[in-house]
């Protein structure tokens, strides 16, 4: 099958999170299944980039942007003319529809609230080919300009919705959500219409030598360090984390308690959080790593005692599975998706309150057997997470859903 992947951000620009690293796993993996893949996103700064590309991979510049040929998968960056935040302004989309939508036989959109989807979406209603949505836990806007968001849904998001094939949930609760069965969102989806696929996980193969992120932030070889890393976003609530953390001692069995906070600032969010650090005596505790990526992302896993994802909402929670499958035990709050894979075996699930993160963090910091046990399942239950699954079940939806070139 040719299938056209359009995501705002994709690799190399793994500073914006999840996505650019589920775009790039499915698309590889279908690529893998003998499938030709391409993905189109927005140039965030490629040419910058081009250094540290390996010398194998085929950079060119094409009538619409930047490509890459890596690993099977052709990637197109087109111009962007303008941004906010992590949402750009690419013309050259309108011309990419017109010269070369009518190649491909499937398409999937990730995100909303980007003007590329839209675009797309209306060039394949256009020419009558089918496509799905994977919303990645945006379509409730529960924080950060509603107003906006929800006047995105009524021009855009809505049309390109119901002109999906079908949506793409990673977990009950997003596929709930996804239906008009939780949130302010009335209406929804039509079940039928929704699959649910969860997310994968990629851990190398080895990982970092122990002791490489605490040197370089400064945390003490003996500390327990408590372990934060995603975007400092009011979605993910790493100030319900500070607040929780301010309610352990400072010490546990004779060890320091460190906090480190990983993950770049959203909106102002550090200098909340480090307000409130100070306000409560813990600067000197509280360690902001800012954006790790590659192996120091993998480094601050191997070095962390417990991790926390303390989201007030998370379609999925890909850093969860990251740290389980560093042998990381995690705390999670109920509203992450990826709880039902993880809660009771690699982890423990608690409510969205600072009490609740604070007794889960204490109980698996006091306890070695209990953190040794959830580490060990926490690996057993990675191992079996990985992308083969997803990128199969997406291989068969394509396929049922195709529509030959001949007909475009």
């Amino acid at each position: 099958m040719r299938i056209l992947s359009v995501t705002q951000t994709y690799a190399p620009f793994y500073e914006f999170g999840g996505p650019p690293v589920k775009v790039e796993a499915l698309a590889e993996g279908l690529s893998g299944r003998g499938h030709r893949v391409t993905v189109l996103s927005a140039d965030w700064g490629f040419e910058k980039r081009l250094g540290t590309q390996p010398g194998e991979q085929a950079v060119k510049r094409s009538p619409f942007g930047w490509t890459l040929e890596a690993n099977g998968v052709l990637s197109i960056y087109l111009p962007t003319w303008g941004r906010y935040r992590a949402v750009s302004w690419n013309p050259a989309v309108q011309r990419y529809c017109r010269a070369r939508i009518g190649q491909f036989e499937i398409v999937h959109i990730f995100g909303l609230y980007d003007l590329l989807g839209p675009a797309v979406a209306r060039a394949c209603q256009k020419r009558n080919i089918p496509y799905v949505v994977e919303p990645i836990g945006m379509y409730l806007p529960i924080v950060r300009n509603i107003a906006l968001k929800q006047a995105y849904h009524a021009i855009w998001g809505e049309k390109m919705l119901a002109g999906a094939a079908a949506v793409i949930a990673t977990s009950e609760q997003e596929a709930l959500e996804v239906a008009g069965g939780l949130g302010v969102r009335r209406g929804g989806i039509a079940r039928e219409k929704i699959l649910l696929r969860r997310n994968g996980v990629m851990a190398p193969s080895e990982l970092p030598a122990r002791g490489k992120f605490r040197a370089k932030h400064g945390l003490p070889g003996e500390a327990l360090v408590v372990l934060f890393l995603g975007r400092l976003s009011e979605k993910k609530s790493p100030d319900l984390l500070v607040e929780a953390f301010s309610q352990l001692p400072r010490e546990l069995n004779g060890r320091e308690l460190r906090l480190a906070l990983v993950g770049p600032d959203e909106s102002g969010m550090q200098a909340r959080l480090e307000r409130m650090a100070s306000e409560r005596g813990l600067e000197k505790r509280v360690t902001f790593a800012g954006t790790v990526l590659g192996e120091e992302k993998w480094s601050a896993y191997r070095d962390a005692d417990v991790f926390v994802l303390p989201s007030q909402n998370e379609n999925f929670g890909n850093a969860a599975l990251e740290a389980a499958a560093c042998g990381v035990p995690v705390v999670l709050t109920e509203n992450c998706g990826v709880a039902r894979l993880l809660g009771g075996n690699a982890g423990m699930v608690v409510r969205h309150e600072a009490s609740e993160v604070a007794r889960a963090i204490r109980e698996i910091l006091s306890d070695r057997a209990l953190g040794e046990r959830l580490a060990q399942s926490g690996k057993s239950a990675a191992s079996r997470l990985g992308w083969e699954e997803p990128v199969k079940q997406m291989e068969l939806l394509y396929q049922k859903l195709a529509t030959p070139a001949s007909k475009v």
